[in-house]
């Protein structure tokens, strides 16, 4: 069993001093919007990632006129009691402790409480950039592997100095070796990354579909292929021939930063042609993915935290999804709305006993 009891939040957003008991294993917060429904969400993806899961820095966290905030939650895991606590000092330092015990680096905390966030605009997986589809990848392979998140942490820190000295030439001639150097250290870590990546999505995309057909009820599902910038055996030869592209766009044009997973549906890229409910299909097919990724690998269900999910689908999804969410899994999960009795409906319609919370 692996689930989240209790949450202190002290200056936290709007919260000036606010405890929460969670008891149930489905959570209904329900209130206007602004009471801060969204903001307890990001607490336990705060405890659980030391961060923000909307990219919010620190000090914006802290309630408006005041310096730091305090995050405690309290864990079952295992039948183990555990005390989390994110701490942002009035001096900006953000500190990490487990039981009361001082967690450093923050990476070595990552995959031991497991969730999966789904917010509303996480839309922006389908209709986005590569990046976004690949911090998905990143988000959850790191969850599983500490190794991977160690290398992409060495991979990004090279990359960014590879890049800094390519827009610091100016003309001036490339140190070829220096050069060498840069790349040799990306293909060591870039090949880690990218046999980790090939292996992940082997698994990853396919279930992806599956789930796609269950919430769509749809016989006709997209095409997801995993497209890679390079492969390990020509990654060398690949950054030879592209540095003097890069030389003159000043950036590194090859490697496992340009990994992309393309989405098509009919011959056609799927942002393109997908209807707004097969697009958001795809979205939370790709959450539960990712949720049925994390539980096989843990053993045990993550916790499953859906921000406004009741606005964003028609009923016939917002059913299927409710009862994979309930009654096929057995993990807690805490969902958020602006209107109580649309929850309780919805919730009562499929028989799901739930905690109701109001925010504010």
């Amino acid at each position: 069993m692996f689930r989240i009891n209790h949450i202190s939040l002290t200056q936290f957003r709007n919260y000036a001093q606010k405890t929460f008991d969670l008891n149930h294993r489905i959570i209904a917060v329900c209130g206007m919007n602004g009471s801060g429904k969204t903001n307890l969400l990001d607490a336990i993806h705060y405890l659980c990632f030391t961060k923000s899961y909307f990219g919010k820095t620190d000090m914006v966290s802290s309630m408006i006129g005041l310096l730091g905030f305090n995050i405690t939650g309290e864990f079952l895991k295992e039948d183990q009691s555990i005390q989390v606590s994110v701490i942002l000092r009035e001096n900006n330092k953000k500190e990490l402790f487990v039981d009361k015990q001082v967690v450093s680096p923050f990476s070595t905390h990552i995959g031991k409480f497991p969730i999966v966030f789904i917010a509303p605009d996480d839309i922006s997986l389908i209709t986005e950039s590569s990046e976004e589809r690949r911090k998905m990848m990143d988000t959850i392979i790191s969850q599983t592997d500490q190794e991977y998140l160690s290398t992409l942490i060495r991979y990004n820190k090279c990359l960014q100095d590879r890049n800094r000295y390519l827009k610091s030439l100016e003309g001036r001639i490339p140190d070829e070796l220096l050069i060498d150097t840069f790349d040799e250290q990306l293909i060591q870590y870039g090949t880690i990354i990218l046999e980790k990546r090939k292996t992940f999505l082997s698994d990853f995309l396919p279930l992806t579909l599956d789930l796609y057909g269950y919430i769509s009820s749809s016989s006709e599902k997209p095409v997801l292929t995993p497209i890679f910038s390079t492969q390990p055996e020509n990654y060398g030869i690949d950054l030879k021939k592209s540095r003097q592209k890069d030389l003159m766009l000043q950036r590194t044009s090859v490697g496992i930063h340009k990994d992309e997973i393309e989405m098509a549906l009919m011959d056609n890229t799927f942002k393109q042609m997908a209807s707004q409910g097969q697009k958001k299909s795809l979205l939370f097919a790709l959450k539960l993915a990712e949720f049925e990724y994390l539980k096989k690998h843990f053993g045990v269900p993550p916790i499953l935290l859906l921000d406004d999910i009741f606005e964003k689908l028609d009923q016939q999804r917002l059913n299927q999804l409710l009862i994979w969410v309930g009654q096929k899994n057995e993990g807690q999960v805490i969902l958020t709305d602006t209107h109580l009795e649309r929850v309780k409906k919805s919730l009562e319609d499929i028989s799901l006993p739930f905690q109701l919370i109001n925010p504010s």
